[in-house]
């Protein structure tokens, strides 16, 4: 039984050490994941896992957003929609329905999925500002048809009294964080597949792309249909923590953060937008305890925003990428900035900070 588990233990180490201690970029994904999973056995103060648990909900939304706007270049103004849609459809099937919350969660992230297929069947007839203009108006027209029937959707007030995911606060905590750990990783490998190469060139040049024989739209359809299930399982765990679904989680305000989420860090990465959310958003809730900064946490948030956009155009985690590693100009793959030599041809690399 010994064998076996050293030899678990020691094919784990090579690839650690190999695949992922070799880059700093990967290094921080290793440390931020193992700090949101090692976190409630550290310090459980119930304050601070309510605000990381919010976090890595956003977290979510914000991936799924990059997938459809960054990788796609389907700018969607009106993602809300996916995210108050698992909301509010978790919350009535687990309500009004007496469904379980991890089976309402499903139904939410499949209604929300199929509404994003209805959506992109629609839009992807417009291109550029149209298309994200026109993506804008259907969470209004949602919150429309919510308040026409105020015994369902409990009109402007929302449904509350939402069953919680778990009975102890620290099993909530790692329902959510578990989940959105899969769920990152997943939208990221999906970027980084051959489907993700497709949604590269749509977004780069759609017109090449369809006379190279692609069915572009069946590409976009699924993407839409993909990021739409994310966000639907977002909003799904948000109404489950917070234990109520109202309008808030359809507002246009929540559709533009998300795009302030995915500037701020870097579009067409996935890890940028996640990054900006475990940034910005405990930093405003932290700016938020304080009295002093009460009215002016909104003020400082936007400064923050404008200088990585002046100073940092392509977002802030490529930027950082960008100093701690460089491409080798041999085969293309990246190494530790502090190497004089690539880490798999041995070409000597570019001068420090080059970019790919």
């Amino acid at each position: 039984m010994s064998n076996p588990l050293a030899f678990a233990a020691r094919w784990s180490w090579v690839n650690l050490r190999n695949e992922v201690l070799v880059l700093p970029s990967r290094s921080l994904a290793l440390a931020w994941a193992l700090f949101v999973v090692l976190l409630p056995l550290v310090y459980d103060d119930p304050y601070v896992l309510r605000i990381v648990a919010m976090t890595c909900i956003f977290a979510i939304f914000a991936a799924s957003w990059d997938l459809l706007a960054g990788y796609a270049g389907q700018i969607n103004f009106g993602h809300a929609l996916f995210f108050g849609t698992g909301a509010y459809a978790s919350t009535i099937a687990s309500i009004k329905l007496g469904f379980p919350p991890w089976l309402g969660v499903c139904l939410g992230a499949v209604i929300a999925a199929l509404t994003g297929f209805g959506v992109g069947f629609v839009c992807l007839r417009l291109r550029g500002s149209y298309l994200s203009l026109a993506t804008l108006a259907f969470p209004l027209i949602l919150i429309g048809i919510l308040f026409a029937f105020p015994d369902y959707s409990g009109g402007e007030l929302g449904i509350g009294g939402v069953r919680s995911l778990a009975v102890s606060r620290t099993a909530n905590y790692y329902i959510i964080a578990v989940l959105m750990l899969l769920l990152v990783f997943g939208m990221w490998k999906i970027a980084d597949s051959k489907f993700g190469l497709v949604l590269h060139a749509i977004r780069d040049d759609e017109v090449a792309v369809r006379a190279s024989g692609i069915n572009t739209t069946r590409y976009k359809l699924t993407v839409f249909a993909i990021s739409a299930f994310a966000a639907g399982i977002a909003g799904a765990l948000y109404a489950h923590f917070l234990r109520v679904a109202g309008p808030s989680t359809l507002e246009v305000a929540l559709s533009f953060q998300v795009v302030i989420w995915g500037i701020f860090g870097g579009v067409a990465t996935i890890y940028g937008p996640v990054s900006a959310v475990f940034i910005l958003y405990p930093l405003t809730e932290w700016l938020g305890s304080f009295k002093a900064f009460g009215e002016l946490r909104l003020l400082i948030f936007a400064v923050i925003v404008l200088l990585v956009l002046l100073f940092m155009p392509r977002g802030l985690t490529p930027w950082v990428r960008d100093k701690v590693e460089t491409q080798c100009p041999r085969c293309r793959q990246r190494n530790a900035s502090w190497r004089a030599a690539c880490r798999l041809c041995a070409a000597p690399l570019a001068a420090k900070g080059a970019r790919p």
